[in-house]
């Protein structure tokens, strides 16, 4: 069995994040990346420009219906928007994302009335809700697009699963938005599904993705919000007293939008990893050779979560580690496992030779390595995760232990 399979590792098709056109999701967890509306915007591509605009149209249309009297209905729109399971981008741990309240959803939709800009002609980008309201963060502003988006996705899904031979089975996706009606409506299709949790599955375009939207709070605080017209002496300055400020001074936040805008060249989509610069990358390795050797486990976390920061960016080709992972039974935890993406000949190999659609890092931070801490990686090397084992540790092996692996190797065809 695989630990924490992707879509692609679970139907064995192989390839790296940097290979495939969308951010490759997970079953069990979501992907910590965001869909950024503004990348569209700024996007060359005359279909994302348009995806933008009926994205910004289908919200400003709920400032439409609480103008005409059907507020009610709006605010049960924004309520359906602000949550987009099927797509698994953010920071949950189990792919299942809370929807705003009706009253928080009042207090979008009230933008429309208490400032005047977006009273006469709307938003330009919707994501300036976060410089208003309080509680609405990047996962809300993704979710919204995606829940707007959403036909296009499954669109866009379905091409890529007919691309990659990704199987897909019949459903009914609960909310699609529907442009003519201007409402959420139920759509049977085709998707790829979730064999954990059973639902169907939306992929995202890579190219829309970034760790943070181009228009933020946190930025807009940080580089052009006056604090000192909004804070006394002395005084600690909340986010409840900048955005009741920016609600009563609307031109500062636009000049803030409108600098964002003018500096959309520097606007680009996040990768889920880079490369670590050699400099830092020797900084780190010198860091995890000072860390003291013992079984205590503040140490052996110590040196774990060091390798994890380092060792992705600078040496498996894979994408994603899993840290720490435990057996089926839970009675047994390897320290980190790699997908395998097979990009390289080595990898290749690896997968041919040793069926490793996985690879088992063991971090044994020891003086010297003993015949059980052998033993101990030998029993994870099964044929769920392959017969090739890293055992990563401070000082060469003895002889003795070095003829352990050759005997291993002689009599069971497994390679530590």
């Amino acid at each position: 069995m695989l630990i924490n399979p992707r879509l692609t590792d679970y139907h064995g098709i192989p390839g790296t994040q940097e290979k495939f056109d969308f951010a490759i999701p997970f079953f069990n967890e979501d992907i910590p990346l965001y869909l950024d509306p503004f990348l569209l915007w700024r996007s060359p591509s005359l279909q994302d420009q348009s995806l933008h605009t009926g994205l910004v149209n289908a919200f400003n249309h709920l400032g439409h219906l609480s103008k005409k009297g059907n507020g009610q209905q709006a605010i049960e729109t924004l309520v359906i928007a602000s949550e987009c399971d099927e797509i698994g981008l953010g920071s949950s741990a189990k792919r299942l994302g809370k929807r705003i309240g009706e009253t928080k959803a009042s207090d979008i939709l009230r933008l429309f009335d208490l400032v005047p800009d977006y009273q006469n002609r709307g938003f330009r980008h919707f994501e300036e809700i976060q410089l208003f309201v309080d509680g609405i963060s990047k996962d809300r502003i993704s979710d919204i697009a995606c829940s707007f988006l959403k036909s296009f996705l499954i669109d866009f899904t379905i091409g890529q699963c007919d691309t990659l031979g990704i199987p897909t089975k019949d459903c009914e996706v609960k909310f699609v938005y529907d442009y003519r009606q201007n409402e959420f409506r139920a759509e049977k299709t085709k998707l790829p599904f979730n064999p954990e949790a059973g639902g169907p599955l939306i992929l995202v375009p890579k190219r829309w993705l970034r760790f943070t939207p181009w228009i933020a709070y946190d930025d807009y605080f940080k580089s052009y919000c006056p604090q000192d017209d909004i804070s006394h002496s002395g005084e600690t300055l909340e986010r409840v007293d900048v955005l009741t400020f920016n609600r009563n001074n609307y031109g500062i936040a636009d000049a803030y939008v409108r600098e964002r805008e003018r500096t959309f060249e520097d606007c680009k989509n996040d990768p889920l990893f880079s490369l670590i610069p050699i400099v830092s990358a020797k900084r780190k390795f010198a860091s995890i050779l000072k860390l003291k050797t013992g079984k205590s486990e503040t140490q052996i976390e110590s040196m774990n979560g060091s390798w994890e920061s380092f060792f992705p960016r600078c040496y498996i080709p894979s994408g994603f580690c899993e840290l720490q992972s435990r057996t089926e039974s839970g009675a047994m935890v390897r320290d980190v496992i790699f997908y395998n993406g097979r990009e390289h000949e080595f990898l290749k190999e690896l997968y041919q030779d040793y069926a490793s659609s996985q690879i088992v890092f063991e971090l044994k931070n020891v003086n010297e390595v003993s015949r059980d801490h052998l033993n101990q990686l030998n029993r994870y090397m099964t044929d769920s995760l392959g017969k090739f084992g890293i055992l990563i540790t401070r000082n060469p092996l003895t002889k003795a232990r070095m003829q352990s692996t050759i005997d291993l190797w002689a009599g069971q065809r497994r390679c530590i």
